[in-house]
Parts: structure tokens; sequence; C-alpha cells
């Protein structure tokens, strides 16, 4: 009987850069530039979900359905990191000023891509239906409300929300001794 999850064996065959043991990939994401994706252990990505270029997962992730994340410049999830529902992750943009032209079907030489990492650290959550810019941090323990529009770094341990993100308050620091075995 086919489950809505590829089996281990199948998730081999897509050549993965890296991948660990209890690994859930819903047959409803798409999955580009495999090779450059990295993936840890007791990692979960659900339906319609778009995973494409260099991105990272730790161990213990959730990547809820519908986001995308766009890895050009890199995306790296730490351990206990979650991602909700329709959030989409940008390590690139294109350049809006009308100088260049923007989509993937035009020679690269009328486009001007930029873009850096996205890194999002140990313990910290995406609620769902948020943006996130390129080049920037999302400390350690970081909660995101849902709907916020993230273009700079958050420090560690706190609840940011709003267009564009703004400090609400400190979050418990209550889940750091919750660490499992890899």
């Amino acid at each position: 009987m086919e489950t809505s999850f590829y089996s281990a064996d199948e998730l081999k065959q897509f050549g993965f850069k890296g991948i660990g043991r209890n690994v859930f990939i819903s047959r409803k994401a798409s999955i580009y530039s495999s090779d450059t994706i990295s993936i840890g252990n007791n990692v979960r990505i659900d339906d319609f979900c778009i995973l494409s270029g260099n991105i990272k997962l730790g161990s213990f992730i959730h990547i809820s359905a519908y986001t995308a994340m766009y890895g050009r410049y890199g995306i790296e999830c730490e351990d206990y990191t979650t991602i909700s529902g329709r959030n989409m992750i940008y390590s690139q943009s294109d350049d809006y000023s009308g100088n260049f032209l923007t989509n993937p079907m035009v020679p690269a030489e009328f486009t001007n891509i930029t873009g850096g990492k996205i890194l999002i650290k140990k313990h910290a959550i995406i609620a769902a239906g948020c943006v996130v810019f390129p080049n920037l941090t999302i400390g350690e323990g970081v909660a995101v409300g849902a709907m916020s529009l993230v273009n700079k770094d958050l420090d560690d341990w706190g609840i940011y929300a709003g267009i564009p993100a703004k400090f609400i308050k400190p979050r418990n620091k209550g889940i750091e001794h919750l660490n499992f075995i890899k």
C-alpha cells in the first residue's frame, strides 16, 4: 500500500547531498537540486512544499504544507526548528528597480539577482504566512508571529511580529533542556 510519504529507499534515489534517518517527505512536495540539499534525522516535509537550491536542514524539523524555500545563496535550519504553513523563504531577490529584467526565462546578463544566506537557529519557529528575505539570521529560540515580514536579523529568544517584524517580548527559554538525542 502506497503511503503519502516517500519510503527511505525512495528518498535515497533522490540523490540528496545527505539524508538522515526517520525522514518523511510528502509525495506532493517538490524538490529541486536535491544534490545541494542536506537533511538530518527526524525531519518531516509536508504537502505542496517547494525546496530548491542550497538547503541544509538539521534534525527534529517540521516544514508545514505550502512552504517554499528558495536557497540559491543558502538556507540553513538548525535542530528543533519549525516552519509553519504557507511561508516563503527567499535567499535571493531580483532587482525591481526597472534597470533589469526579473524572471528565470531571461538570460542572466539582463538580470541582477542578489541575496545571501538565511540562518534559522535552533528552537526557532516561524508561524504561518510569513515572508523571510535574504541575508539574515533568525536567532536561537525566536518565535515569529503569523503573517510577519522578516527583513533583518532577529535576536535570540525573542518573540517578533509585524510588517516588518518587530520585537514584541522575550520568549521563555524553558525548551532549551528538552534537546533529544540526534
